[in-house]
């Protein structure tokens, strides 16, 4: 889940088209890094960190996202309670908060919570990101064919130009982590990775 883009990877054949972000149009979303899904995104915690350590050496604005939902017997849950049986992420439970490991700067970055998949979806974050004039968004974090997928179609149906990273995203297996990329690549994203992105930053 957590490769680089290596010629071996299944997805590599649907990338065909190839671009580096533009620092000063583009911001980072870090979505969903929380306790709750730790054993998934530990693994990627040292790509994702220094992804987030790049994107800060050049000036690229890092908002992260919180997946939380009032209580058990709210109604915010909506078809996702049912999608996965009750088991949502609880506000004001350990599980709720992001990981600890995570490299973020509390009181500069922003932390922006949301109850369904998409970033989007009724938190303003759009309105944020056009105030700020950004253009592009580089997603990372999880999980890959979930929160991050959502979260990158939508901002591409927006019109931002997106950029998916291959190994700070993660999901529960490689198959749904690999079935995205082809799908993002082909459709919607443009592939980077830790490495990729130290390249094109550092020629910036």
């Amino acid at each position: 889940m957590s490769s680089s883009l290596k010629p071996s990877s299944s997805y590599t054949k649907y990338e065909i088209r190839k671009r580096n972000p533009d620092p000063k149009s583009c911001a980072l979303l870090v979505i969903d890094v929380q306790n709750y899904f730790s054993s998934i995104a530990t693994p990627i915690l040292p790509n994702l960190n220094a992804t987030i350590a790049l994107c800060r050496s050049a000036s690229i604005p890092v908002i992260f996202t919180r997946h939380r939902h009032k209580s058990p017997s709210s109604s915010d849950g909506g078809i996702m309670e049912e999608w996965w049986f009750g088991d949502l992420v609880t506000d004001g439970t350990p599980e709720a908060e992001l990981m600890e490991g995570l490299d973020r700067e509390e009181g500069s970055d922003a932390v922006v919570e949301k109850s369904t998949y998409s970033a989007f979806r009724n938190t303003g974050l759009e309105e944020r990101l056009v105030e700020m004039g950004v253009k592009e968004v580089m997603v990372t974090g999880v999980m890959t064919n979930v929160c991050c997928e959502t979260t990158a179609r939508e901002a591409f149906v927006r019109g931002f130009r997106v950029f998916f990273s291959a190994d700070a995203t993660a999901a529960s297996n490689a198959d749904l982590h690999e079935a995205t990329l082809k799908n993002l690549a082909y459709g919607f994203a443009y592939l980077v990775d830790s490495h990729r992105l130290k390249q094109a930053l550092s020629a910036e």
